[in-house]
């Protein structure tokens, strides 16, 4: 196998990559809005009690959260874009399943195949890591995290549009269509990253971690079915924790761990985590709350009477403007940075929250609405990978980024269930059906306003000055300005000459960077002179590891504070190290 984890592009991909990365993140995107048109009828399309039907979508959702980190870490370790493909694969296998079948059992195998297909976001983020150009990888990066966003949106009018003229199973034929043209555009237009993470697939910590999350996430989608205070409820909870702590205690023992702990705990990571929590909050509420308002009938006082075809474009400009949102984040990022962003991004959301608590009676409103909450979703979600590349060494994007978007998928579930509870005990009971009211939708509106307010809070928490990797990937606007941003890089670092016995300069010798846990955290090559440079990921103890054809290995350990200019050390073949 191959192990690489140099920062800069190994290949210069072409101008298909992006677009056909972001179009397989939109299909991804699609099945989690899929069904949206049609909940309220699936217990008469599936015959079956209501309370069975949800598992239709909590299936989804589980499944989502359990591949997301799982696939990112198996494109680190065995090829992003296989991993990617083999997502689509599966995606494509169960909504084929759920096509065919209205017998609940089997629609909800097929949508849990489905659900597997969340972890093509990260991989598409780290393909273009590995890929593009640093001027370029920001609006491109910017444009994957916000193909969840978009995929939602688009897929709410489209799916509406087929529910109500065709068979409802025609939904899961279109999407099969849609993931195996994203599968031949991928096979076509994206070329497989050379890069590998070291180590071996943590298998128990797979099973630890799917365990946890599935004991998580039962009883915060369900809750409010079993009761928030029902013994099923309380001791799915307990079991979690109780789970969850063991694993962590497991991955920090362990040499090659699914998740790193230790880098998850970085500041940065931590931090930018959280918010994405409150970022997935804050966008699944106006999902949940417009569709809603809108079809409600004009009977009712405040609904505003619209077909479920209208419904869904008067919402689709939130998923258009998370689009269009990408090359202005790439710009603003560029000069301010992505914490910046971020922060911008989320007071946006809480303008188009707060605005919006009066913007409930009329189409055009509803509009406005998604349109500022679209422009503030999207900003933020382009900027949450950008944070993450930035403080994980490349050989970790998968898994960083699988582990970022779990953290949106679990706060659209505690968005799901806080909200869905809220507009229950909200609802007025005529003739035996519950209809929300406007209160509901107003008391939702707050929820979100209050959990942007909270990611707003971890954002200016998170470290003023960007690695300086960061901004290399980031800020660079030319690629003259990216050779020089990766030279004062190098500067941070470590550099000096690989020499043989004699003291002559050793040419093509690979020197690796090794940190203190034992995994590699950079490489380079020698010049002809001998010469090499290295940038450390962060202050601490590392070992430098020289080879070259025809002389003896090395390995010598070294300091760096993170901070100072670069340590002069030149290594010798075979031999101790010799200051410069």
């Amino acid at each position: 196998m191959t192990h690489t984890t140099t920062d800069q592009p190994h290949r210069r991909a072409s101008g298909a990559v992006v677009p056909v990365l972001a179009f397989a993140g939109i299909v991804v995107a699609v099945m989690q809005t899929l069904l949206v048109p049609v909940i309220k009828d699936l217990p008469q399309l599936l015959d079956t009690a209501p309370s069975n039907a949800t598992w239709v979508l909590t299936s989804t959702l589980l499944s989502g959260a359990v591949a997301t980190p799982i696939m990112g870490r198996l494109g680190d370790l065995y090829g992003k874009r296989r991993m990617l493909i083999l997502s689509l694969a599966v995606m494509v296998v169960g909504a084929l399943v759920s096509a065919v079948t209205s017998q609940l059992l089997t629609m909800i195998v097929g949508r849990t195949l489905q659900g597997f297909a969340m972890g093509a976001i990260p991989l598409g983020i780290g393909l273009m890591r590995d890929m593009l150009s640093r001027e370029k990888l920001g609006s491109a990066m910017a444009l994957m995290s916000s193909s969840i966003g978009v995929g939602g949106g688009l897929a709410l009018p489209a799916a509406a549009l087929v529910a109500q003229h065709t068979d409802w199973h025609a939904l899961f034929y279109g999407a099969a269509g849609l993931g195996a043209l994203a599968i031949a555009l991928t096979l076509f237009a994206v070329p497989e990253s050379p890069m590998r993470a070291e180590g071996s697939f943590d298998l128990l910590g797979a099973i630890g971690l799917s365990t946890g999350l599935v004991l998580l996430l039962l009883p915060i989608t369900k809750g409010s079915d079993w009761g928030w205070s029902s013994g099923t409820t309380l001791g799915l909870f307990a079991a979690s924790l109780a789970v969850l702590v063991l694993w962590g205690v497991y991955e920090l023992r362990i040499q090659a761990p699914l998740v790193d702990l230790r880098t998850t705990a970085r500041r940065e990571v931590l931090l930018t985590n959280l918010a994405s929590i409150m970022v997935g909050v804050s966008f699944y509420v106006v999902s949940l709350v417009l569709p809603q308002l809108l079809q409600l009938p004009a009977a009712t006082g405040y609904g505003l009477g619209r077909s479920m075809v209208v419904a869904g474009l008067c919402v689709a400009p939130l998923g258009l403007t998370m689009m269009f949102t990408a090359p202005v984040y790439a710009r603003l990022s560029a000069r301010y940075g992505p914490k910046t962003t971020l922060i911008l991004g989320m007071l946006v959301i809480a303008i188009g929250y707060a605005g919006g608590l009066g913007l409930m009676d009329a189409a055009w409103q509803t509009i406005v609405t998604s349109v500022v909450l679209g422009a503030g979703i999207g900003l933020a979600y382009s900027s949450l990978p950008a944070l993450i590349v930035g403080a994980v060494p490349a050989s970790e994007t998968g898994a960083a980024n699988g582990l970022n978007t779990l953290m949106r998928s679990i706060g659209t579930s505690v968005s799901s269930a806080v909200i869905g509870m809220v507009l229950a005990n909200t609802a007025n009971n005529v003739g035996g059906v519950a209809i929300p009211t406007m209160h509901g939708f107003r008391v939702s509106f707050l929820i979100a306003t209050a959990a942007v307010a909270v990611g707003l809070l971890l954002a200016l928490f998170l470290p003023k000055a960007a690695r300086p990797a960061q901004h290399t990937q980031l800020r660079a606007s030319s690629e003259e300005e990216a050779g020089l941003k990766h030279a004062e890089e190098a500067l941070r670092g470590f550099r000096g000459r690989v020499l043989d016995a004699d003291g002559a300069p050793v040419a093509r010798a690979k020197v690796t960077l090794i940190d203190r846990r034992g995994r590699q955290a950079g490489a380079a090559v020698s010049a002809d002179d001998g010469s090499y440079a290295l940038a450390v990921p962060a202050q601490g103890a590392y070992v430098l590891a020289a080879k070259a054809s025809g002389h003896g290995p090395l390995a010598s350990s070294a300091t760096h504070s993170g901070e100072e200019g670069p340590v002069e050390l030149d290594l010798s073949l075979p031999g101790e190290t010799v200051s410069a």
